[in-house]
């Protein structure tokens, strides 16, 4: 049985963040990761670039969370965007800020990013410990003395890595083991076992940032066509619920792409409670109603000649060309100048209203992040701590808190993380004096609470 002050359960963005923060203020700190290396979701994160924040003000951040975004309110006041950019500039990752204040490296490879946070980690005395699954939270009274591994059998091949269970005792415990999206990367829901098992609430979890499955052939026809600067409106039981601007993607099952990850949130809740979803597709969003039809008509007169399919040109991409004459019931040999007013009228209409039905959604292999996870108001906002498991804490995506893409899903991991490496330390022996990296520029004030 081996001793130590705090063990990290999971070497993601926010297990290597707070293994290095608790072992930078000198506790002795034993990170467990049980894929063969750490970091492996991290790797992939922004297609293989990392997006690791996003330069918008905190306010306008938090509103990228949802209802549960003011539980974030304390972390970042902590740590955010310039405590986390100056972190990895002193680990050499320099950064740069692209379109809509996406914060990347400036390499461009995720890989450096692990391969700081391991450096530093290990530099400041964390121990790392892979293919070791953490079967079970040991927990004295309402206190957490220590964790379970037990055998992978993902490695049960490989002997002599492990003993077949191993007993780790500690003073404090953090849980960062991720979600259940992309499971091949590690990320299979081990942390809501965990914490279900010494007590813990568990959000119903659900793919989230998910490519979304349409009804009909459309999508199919429309395999492969990116639409740039339209607007995504998600209508639920015929109301209105959210709606996005940018970018899109049609493929095989229905669609993705930025605005489409972003609202796949409202929309996986709607179809999990039964509901009918629809998403209407505005072609034209420069354009109001009266503005596209006085185009419409100029158009129609200058090219009168020309067939309604050709005049189409100038208006769509080629491949929504046959979409949009089958939908509108226009013949596409009419000429301009004998399309009549109603015709036209469907034509616009349909520009500013093209609507898919939505069937379902992709699994978790395919989403990006989870929704649900560990009810945010059984832990302290202020530390991470579990208010039910003393010397226990949480970080990163086992939390029921998540967010549109941008780099906001990542800085909270990262923030997250380290608050609870902070104050796992600190639950043991005191505020420190040192401030380490970050500093916490912003004191945090009083708890928010959530509106429930």
């Amino acid at each position: 049985m081996t001793t130590h002050q705090v063990i990290v359960v999971g070497g993601g963005a926010a297990g290597l963040m707070a293994a290095g923060q608790a072992a930078e203020l000198g506790a002795e700190t034993l990170l467990l990761e049980k894929m063969d290396r750490p970091g492996r979701k991290l790797r992939i994160t922004g297609k293989g670039r990392c997006n690791l924040t996003n330069v918008v003000p905190l306010p306008e951040f938090i509103t990228h969370f949802g209802p549960n975004g003011c539980f974030l309110h304390q972390a970042f006041h902590q740590f955010f965007t310039p405590e986390l950019v100056a972190f990895f500039e002193e680990l050499g990752v320099r950064t740069v800020t692209e379109r809509g204040g996406r914060v990347f490296p400036v390499s461009g490879q995720a890989q450096d990013v692990v391969d700081a946070l391991v450096w530093w980690g290990s530099k400041r005395g964390m121990t790392l410990r892979t293919r070791s699954p953490v079967e079970r939270l040991l927990v004295e009274g309402r206190r957490v003395v220590g964790v379970q591994v037990s055998r992978n059998p993902v490695f049960s091949q490989k002997p002599g890595f492990y003993p077949a269970e191993q007993v780790y005792r500690a003073d404090s415990v953090i849980v960062a083991t991720g979600g259940a999206s992309y499971p091949a990367t590690g990320s299979t829901g081990d942390g809501y076992r965990l914490a279900a098992s010494v007590g813990h609430t568990i959000v119903p979890i659900r793919p989230a940032l998910v490519p979304l499955e349409t009804a009909g052939d459309v999508a199919p026809r429309l395999q492969g066509l990116s639409l740039r600067h339209v607007t995504v409106q998600v209508w639920v039981n015929g109301e209105k619920q959210a709606e996005a601007f940018g970018e899109m993607l049609f493929t095989h099952f229905g669609l993705s792409g930025p605005i489409i990850l972003s609202l796949s949130r409202q929309v996986v809740d709607a179809l999990r409670l039964g509901q009918s979803v629809v998403l209407s597709i505005d072609l034209k969003p420069a354009l109001d109603e009266h503005t596209l039809d006085a185009r419409l008509l100029r158009d129609l007169d200058v090219h009168g000649k020309q067939q309604f399919r050709t005049l189409l040109k100038g208006l769509l991409p080629g491949k929504l060309i046959p979409v949009c004459i089958d939908s509108t019931s226009i013949p596409p040999d009419k000429a301009g100048h004998q399309i009549t007013a109603q015709e036209r009228k469907r034509l616009r209409t349909w520009l500013k209203d093209f609507r898919l039905e939505v069937s379902g959604y992709r699994p978790f292999t395919e989403a990006i992040i989870t929704a649900g996870g560990v009810d945010v108001r059984e832990v302290d906002p202020r530390t991470m701590a579990s208010r039910l498991v003393e010397g226990l804490y949480f970080a990163g995506e086992v939390l029921d808190v998540d967010a549109d893409t941008g780099g906001y899903n990542l800085q909270a991991a990262f923030s997250t993380g380290w608050v609870a490496g902070r104050s796992a330390v600190r639950l043991r022996k005191g505020p420190p004096t040192g401030t380490g990296h970050g500093g916490g520029s912003r004191a945090a004030g009083g708890v928010r609470l959530c509106k429930r």
